[in-house]
């Protein structure tokens, strides 16, 4: 690479090849270790914890947004002198890796249970193996300027013990218990489900109404269900005690069809008077308000069904069915012995397993749970005052709090393998709980050694809630945790706001008394085009592999941190994936022609302090105000509106003006102009590629490497500040009056068809003395890019001819006609042109004369038609005026 001051290298390939420079660079930086943290140790310091992705597979396109957010605030930090880290990791994802490995055995023939626990471990191991390096490579294909000398694992040694403190203290706070409650059963999978790990989809179903006859009597009580085979484990049937239909019922007895079992009718105030018939089955095990309920009255909890769904053997003749089936098969018998009324059509809200997509089961069972009341008012509260956290953007604090302020209690026990073992002895003497931050031996309340740990593991969002602190070495008080923590800025998905976010600043505000971050950037999903989620049944995913192979890294990341706002989604449309390889080839072509340009200009030679023209301080001063609004707006996260601010100045004034104005310098005789516009481009162009290597580093390093340029590399080079001396504000409005002149005749031109290259004569009227010398002082530009033969300029210019006329603020041009255009050829084409019009108006207007037409065709049509009309008219109109002028000229 090329030494610090090192005269530039005009070395570029003619076209931009994304490959041939992504890996160089990538080796470059790494090997350098540019992005590892605690370089700087006076700086103050900007932390970032990537969202540890999940090993169970391919980083999506989502993950490559998520990440080059993080990265392009990262990157400018770093640029802006902050001692930064980036601190890379993976997530075990309990749930969703275990279910990918036991499908692959499955595939194999292998079941988990053959294996056993430690062997079925050691083929887990193998699979987060696999599946790290590529999310390595991937990581690495994006760009991300990470820290992996930080690297860290949710089931690593130092988070492994981060985890049994927190479970430890939680449970001797009276924070963590072990229960007997309805809990959301994944039948799939086996194992508890939290509340948040349950998506409710509209499902088209039936209502049962069922009669249940009072013993005794002729009486009976009309129920209904959704799920009748839960019926097998009613304990009563409840009404309103104020129900005046049924108080003389209350403390009777029904008697439950199909299993003949004696229930009791009990009056509780949960039962609704008006909705249905004012009579609810109550079944404790299989149904969370029924579970309270249960409890109210002392009913027994009967367990149906086991934990793969089946009916069990307290489901008398159902036992061994499958959950749905025995729905069918007890709905006939239920019709056989008359007692079902009616089924109605039922379309209602079922829970579906976030990970396997089964239907969620409620049911009974011994689980362990965090009281989350205590943690959600310390965070409600912190959120009151200094300690709270900065959402962007802001309408998700809400969102946040509504959800923390009617939170339930946490299950955060999983029956799995694969995950955190819950550090929990059960001693098999006196049956109490032993629980440890290491392996326990002895049982704390009777001595005994006959302990066995509990065999399930915790939420693997438990482990991912410590994230921002137990990275950092936390319960030890490391060094990185002293300096980085609390971390800067978190960058995620709203759709986790709740499984992740809010159960990080639980866990941070309880255990290192400071919030995790001190803002949370939320941003979108990234969609397909037409605005669907992407997922494997529509087979409307992106791979980002994919997308670098065709059109390289920095295109990629320029559409997906420029193509949304914050909180939104993004559509992924590949047309704009193509418009940023366009935009960065335009950057590497015009960039390729200043350093054709530039000779042996050095970075020593780079002069700014001498007289400049109109065009070199309209352009320092436009780079001024581009560095005051990107690193304002970068500040606020507000991506999108960066890109367009960068894309603007680097396309149109930079490209299509500057360059375009300094090429008569750079191809001209005056040596000392020819300097000071070389020093206008390289400062200027070094500069833009500072403020665009967050977006795209990979050319943008290139670029400034073969630039006259201090130091090793642009990751650490500083970012771009605002200079004074450049504050040229009368200079920028004259040079806008000269682009709006250079436009406007160029208009005329494109409308009469006159190339560049047809020297015309023109004539200037200007309204003050004031703008006259502007004018005078660059009419070599006006001249030079108007392509004029002879150019009047005065304050009372007045035409004398047939003239084509142009107007901006203060300044009339005119553009004698004979000089302009070839009248003879004019007339032939507009000619032409009058009678393709004409027949048009011919056609629409016999179509709309057509009674049939007008009578039979849709209104949209005849309107359309009638526009039509309207059009071609005008347009033959104005080609008419244009052939009377022209041939006005020949006569």
């Amino acid at each position: 690479m090329k030494e610090q001051n090192q005269q530039p290298s005009i070395s570029m390939s003619t076209t931009y090849d994304p490959k041939s420079i992504e890996e160089k660079w990538n080796t470059f930086w790494h090997d350098g270790k540019y992005f590892e943290a605690g370089k700087r140790p006076d700086a103050e310091t900007f932390t970032v914890v990537i969202p540890p992705p999940n090993v169970t597979g391919m980083l999506h396109i989502g993950h490559a947004q998520d990440c080059s957010m993080q990265d392009l605030i990262i990157r400018t930090k770093r640029m802006q002198g902050f001692d930064t880290l980036w601190l890379p990791g993976t997530d075990h994802a309990g749930i969703a890796t275990q279910a990918k490995v036991e499908q692959k055995l499955k595939e194999e023939g292998i079941n988990k249970y053959d294996l056993g626990r430690e062997k079925f471990l050691e083929q887990v191991w193998d699979w987060k193996e696999k599946y790290s390096e590529s999310i390595h490579e991937q990581w690495r294909k994006l760009g991300l300027s990470l820290d992996y000398s930080r690297e860290r694992f949710t089931l690593d040694e130092g988070l492994s013990r981060a985890v049994r403190e927190v479970f430890v203290k939680l449970y001797e706070k009276g924070l963590i218990y072990r229960g007997n409650y309805i809990i959301n059963w994944d039948p799939q999978a086996r194992t508890a489900l939290s509340d948040i790990e349950v998506i409710y989809k509209e499902v088209q179903g039936k209502l049962y109404h069922l009669k249940y006859p009072i013993k005794d009597s002729d009486e009976f009580l009309t129920v209904a269900t959704t799920r009748p085979e839960t019926m097998l484990g009613d304990t009563a049937v409840a009404v309103h005690p104020k129900d005046e239909r049924y108080q003389h019922l209350i403390g009777k007895t029904i008697i439950l069809p199909i299993t003949g079992r004696e229930i009791p009718i009990v009056g509780d105030s949960y039962v609704e008077k008006e909705f249905g018939s004012g009579a609810v089955k109550i079944t404790p095990a299989h149904d969370p308000n029924d579970f309270e309920i249960g409890l109210r009255h002392d009913l027994p909890q009967i367990l149906v069904m086991d934990e793969s769904g089946t009916m069990n053997e307290n489901a008398a003749s159902y036992n061994g069915m499958d959950r749905f089936e025995c729905r069918k098969q007890i709905i006939a018998d239920l019709k056989e012995q008359g007692v079902l009324i009616q089924i109605e059509e039922h379309t209602h809200q079922v829970g579906h397993s976030e990970r396997t997509n089964a239907v969620v089961e409620p049911y009974l069972s011994t689980q362990w749970f965090v009281k989350m009341k205590p943690l959600a008012d310390r965070a409600i509260e912190a959120q009151k005052n200094e300690d709270g956290v900065n959402f962007v953007p802001q309408r998700f604090e809400k969102i946040y709090l509504g959800w923390i302020e009617n939170i339930r209690d946490w299950c955060i026990s999983r029956q799995l393998w694969w995950g955190h073992r819950i550090p929990a002895w059960h001693c098999a003497d006196c049956g109490e709980i032993t629980v440890s931050q290491e392996e326990a031996s002895t049982c704390k309340h009777c001595n005994s050694s006959n302990l066995k740990q509990d065999e399930d593991v915790l939420d693997t969002w438990f482990s991912s809630a410590l994230w921002p602190f137990s990275t950092l070495g936390w319960p030890e008080e490391t060094e990185d945790m002293k300096r980085f923590y609390p971390t800067s800025v978190l960058s995620t998905g709203y759709d986790i706001i709740f499984f992740w976010v809010a159960r990080m600043i639980f866990t941070a505000l309880e255990f290192t008394d400071q919030p995790p971050f001190k803002d949370v950037l939320i941003h979108g999903l990234v969609r397909d085009a037409e605005g669907r989620k992407m997922s494997k049944s529509l087979g409307n995913g992106v791979d980002p592999s994919e997308v670098i192979e065709k059109y390289g890294t920095d295109a990629m990341r320029f559409m997906l941190l420029t193509g949304t706002t914050p909180g939104q989604d993004l559509k992924f449309h590949w047309d704009k994936v193509e418009q940023a390889r366009n935009f960065a080839n335009k950057i590497w072509n015009a960039s390729r022609f200043v350093l054709m340009n530039m000779g042996e200009f050095r970075y020593e030679d780079i002069d700014l302090s001498g007289p400049l023209e109109t065009a070199d301080k309209w352009i320092l001063h436009r780079l001024n105000v581009t560095i005051e609004e990107v690193t304002r707006l970068l500040d606020r996260y507000e991506f999108g509106e960066v890109g367009r601010i960068l894309y603007n100045f680097i396309w149109d004034d930079l490209c299509d003006w500057y360059i375009e104005f300094a090429k008569i310098n750079l191809y001209g005789d005056n040596e000392t102009a020819k300097a000071t516009t070389m020093s206008v481009l390289s400062y200027t162009l070094e500069q833009t590629m500072k403020l665009m290597h967050p977006f795209m580093p990979y050319i943008s390093e290139e670029i400034w490497q073969h630039l006259p340029h201090q130091g090793e590399t642009i990751t650490v080079a500083p970012w771009p500040e605002q200079n004074e001396q450049f504050h040229y504000a009368e200079a920028a409005e004259q040079m806008e009056l000269l682009m709006d002149i250079i436009r406007t005749v160029r208009n005329i031109r494109a409308e009469v068809k006159a190339p560049m290259s047809r020297k015309v004569n023109m004539k200037m009227n200007v309204s003050d003395e004031a703008l006259l010398s502007t004018i005078k002082e660059n009419q070599h530009l006006i001249e030079y890019f108007c392509g004029t033969a002879s150019l009047q300029i005065g304050t009372d210019i007045k035409p004398t001819e047939q003239v084509m006329t142009g107007v901006v603020t203060g300044v009339e041009m005119y553009l004698p006609l004979a000089g302009l255009v070839d009248v003879e050829q004019e007339i032939e084409r507009l000619e032409k042109e009058w009678t393709t019009l004409n027949k048009e108006v011919e056609r629409v207007e016999k179509k709309l004369g057509n009674e049939g037409f007008v009578a039979k065709a849709p209104q949209h049509v005849i309107d359309a038609e009638k526009e039509k009309q309207i059009d071609y008219t005008m347009k033959r109109e104005k080609v008419t005026q244009r052939l009377e002028e022209m041939k006005k000229l020949r006569s």
